[in-house]
């Protein structure tokens, strides 16, 4: 028997609201004056922030300082491995998000299950989709270690997980941000692992807003916004009459989940706002006119363009997570639209570099 997933929640004023928000939170953002450089040191900035603060919300105690350390210059902090080995993993799946994001493919069951790979990896590029758990789990209180949640069993774990992969690729209408807190809740739910489960669940949530369009040029962190006040975070999402998954969870009314999840986005995309106005970014050149002709993996590779002067179809292709062949098919691609042109024309070590007309976006 498949089991069908099917939310319970109203849209209430509040949740209207904090929609209409995040869409003029999201216009102006897209509108504002911007150079790569700055824009690329602020995204890198959101996305350690988003490792150390989702890794906190866990008992992660690195500091953000620590996490770019570890990150950033392979540091390392005696007693501190599991945290080092946390953070590297949840990096590396917050980039495999990015990359898969980019390609703009649907989300399956495989794509989870190598987000949770990834999470518990150490950093690893290359993992094995984790397969669901095959025992009973359960979410105890840190101090008294009382039961807090009680998940659904293994037997019912593949339909749960497989019927939430159909109903968010059936749903697309219904508002992104609305999706991704379901989505989140859901996961957090049938909690499909022993461990890894908190980590996974805000990787999807972010894999579900980057492919709906809610990506904010990568700048924000909702993790921050639940860290910030773990307390409503966990009332939040703690919701139903009992502990236990069949009496009364699985058919809970999800709407007050639904207004702090939305609402969390309003304050993250807002905190964007601020966070650029700060940067002093409507003061900087505005190559915004010339950005907005660039297709979204054309302004990720300039990233590449700010660390070497010339790139491979091959360093181009690992940037999104493509085989070889279809690296330089882009190459070709962009070489007859203007965006490319040939820096060393012969066929095994051939490099390309910007075109003039879009070198002045590094300068």
């Amino acid at each position: 028997m498949q089991i069908k997933f099917s939310p319970n929640y109203t849209i209430t004023p509040k949740i209207a609201n904090f929609l209409m928000r995040i869409e003029a939170a999201k216009q102006k953002v897209m509108l504002l004056p911007l150079t790569p450089i700055v824009l690329s040191s602020l995204r890198e900035t959101a996305r350690l922030y988003t490792t150390h603060y989702s890794t906190m919300i866990e008992g992660n105690a690195l500091s953000p300082d620590q996490v770019e350390e570890v990150l950033k210059h392979e540091g390392h902090f005696p007693g501190r491995q599991r945290d080092e080995k946390e953070v590297k993993g949840y990096y590396a799946a917050l980039t495999q998000v990015e990359r898969w994001a980019a390609q703009g493919i649907s989300i399956t069951e495989k794509m989870i299950q190598t987000l949770h790979a990834l999470v518990m990896a150490d950093g690893k590029a290359k993992v094995k989709p984790t397969p669901y758990r095959d025992g009973q789990n359960v979410i105890r209180d840190g101090r008294t270690r009382a039961i807090i949640y009680m998940p659904p069993e293994a037997k019912d774990v593949p339909g749960l997980m497989k019927s939430l992969v159909v109903w968010m690729e059936e749903n697309t209408a219904i508002p992104c941000a609305i999706v991704a807190s379901i989505a989140h809740y859901q996961f957090a739910t049938v909690h499909p692992y022993y461990d890894g489960n908190g980590l996974s669940a805000r990787l999807l949530t972010t894999l579900l807003l980057h492919l709906g369009g809610y990506d904010l040029k990568g700048l924000y962190s909702l993790e921050e916004y639940y860290a910030r006040n773990l307390g409503a975070y966990y009332e939040a999402i703690s919701i139903g009459e009992s502990h236990n998954y069949y009496m009364g969870r699985a058919e809970a009314d999800i709407t007050k989940w639904v207004e702090y999840f939305v609402e969390g986005m309003a304050v993250s995309f807002e905190n964007v706002l601020k966070r650029m106005n700060e940067a002093h970014l409507q003061q900087s050149p505005d190559q915004s006119a010339l950005l907005r002709k660039l297709e979204p993996r054309q302004r990720k590779v300039l990233t590449l363009f700010q660390e070497f002067e010339t790139v491979t179809s091959k360093q181009i292709a690992d940037l999104f997570g493509f085989k070889p062949r279809t690296g330089a098919q882009i190459c070709k691609d962009w070489i007859e639209n203007g965006f490319l042109e040939i820096a060393v024309s012969s066929n095994k070590g051939r490099k390309y570099k910007l075109s003039k007309k879009y070198e002045e976006l590094l300068e």
